[in-house]
């Protein structure tokens, strides 16, 4: 439990910075020892094919498998996103200067905007605030995406098209 709860935390603040898309339960995998990862980074920087997404991949089943809102996992994760948040602000030059560098190397969600792709993550990063404030940020993103409505009806109509039209063409 705590690999998944650890890891759980990296992802979400990571994907969050990135602004990876299309987060949806089936481009996400579990190992056996816990360790949750991504599979599809066909969207970063803010681009999403799916309407209104939340800031970050939080989803109810997600904190469930924590043991929900009150448990001592979910506190911890919370704890760990704050933290890594924190760490990772204290590093966003040498991040920053490294995206930089993949500007000109031909990734699509890049190319679309390289004047704008550095800063994309920078503004990802609210250098803007103190730490406190950086805190309560990240507090209000993560119940923003604990209580997101229109993410949980499009994981629900993911699911429906999936079963629809990935499963009759296996018939």
């Amino acid at each position: 439990m705590d690999t998944y709860v650890k890891s759980c935390a990296g992802y979400c603040i990571i994907t969050y910075l990135l602004g990876v898309g299309d987060r949806h339960l089936d481009n996400l995998l579990l190992t056996r020892d816990g360790k949750l990862f991504h599979i599809d980074f066909g969207y970063i920087l803010g681009r999403d094919p799916k309407p209104l997404p939340p800031p970050m991949k939080l989803s109810k089943e997600m904190v469930e498998a924590m043991g929900g809102v009150m448990s001592e996992h979910f506190q911890e994760f919370r704890k760990l996103c704050y933290t890594s948040f924190l760490h990772l602000r204290r590093h966003a030059n040498l991040m920053l200067n490294l995206f930089s560098l993949m500007v000109d190397i031909s990734v699509p969600d890049i190319a679309l905007e390289p004047d704008k792709a550095v800063r994309k993550v920078q503004d990802k990063f609210r250098l803007d605030l103190g730490e406190e404030e950086a805190v309560h940020y990240i507090q209000n993103l993560i119940e923003t995406s604990v209580t997101a409505v229109m993410a949980a009806i499009v994981e629900q109509l993911h699911k429906i098209t999936h079963i629809v039209f990935v499963d009759d063409n296996r018939k």
